[in-house]
């Protein structure tokens, strides 16, 4: 029994190293894998901003990288009129306040770094609070990824979800 005990003990602490060590390598690993964060960008030319996002409009992910910490993450995009929206819901939740940090990142440094097919685009994220297209974007939101009609900007006016617009530096 005793050494039963002792094998569990030894198997749980190998385990526990090795996701550790996993999550520590990542933070050097060239981009996000998957809802694993990632480190800085290694790969990817360069590129222009383009005049409309419409071509990733039907897209389910990207990657971004934040400058200040240098950690890259995959998010859910919306566009629309050709101009790209990036959210991070669950702000006013414990565990949102975990898992949801790089929102929190832009308030010292706003600037990013999408990548896309290969491409960089160096950008910057501007929060949008409420207003107009607010409703149309969580609209967009609903239809990719299969939530509940919005019909109004009270998610993001009351900081349950964090609504950035993407803009050129």
């Amino acid at each position: 029994m005793r050494a039963l005990f002792r094998f569990i003990a030894t198997l749980l602490f190998v385990l526990i190293i090795g996701v550790g060590l996993f999550f520590i390598g990542m933070r050097f690993h060239d981009g996000p894998l998957e809802i694993i964060s990632g480190g800085p960008f290694k790969s990817g030319e360069l590129s222009s901003t383009p005049i409309s996002w419409d071509f990733i409009k039907d897209r389910q992910e990207i990657e971004f990288q934040t400058l200040d910490p240098t950690t890259s993450r995959t998010v859910w995009l919306g566009v629309i009129e050709g101009r790209l929206f990036l959210v991070s819901g669950y702000m006013n939740t414990g565990y949102g306040g975990l898992w949801k940090q790089w929102p929190h990142y832009l308030s010292e440094d706003d600037r990013i770094i999408l990548r896309i097919d290969g491409k960089l685009y160096e950008q910057r994220l501007e929060r949008v609070m409420g207003g107009e297209l607010v409703a149309p974007v969580l609209a967009e939101f609903g239809r990719k990824y299969g939530f509940g009609a919005v019909s109004d900007d009270s998610p993001v006016t009351s900081g349950d979800t964090w609504m950035f617009e993407v803009l050129p530096r």
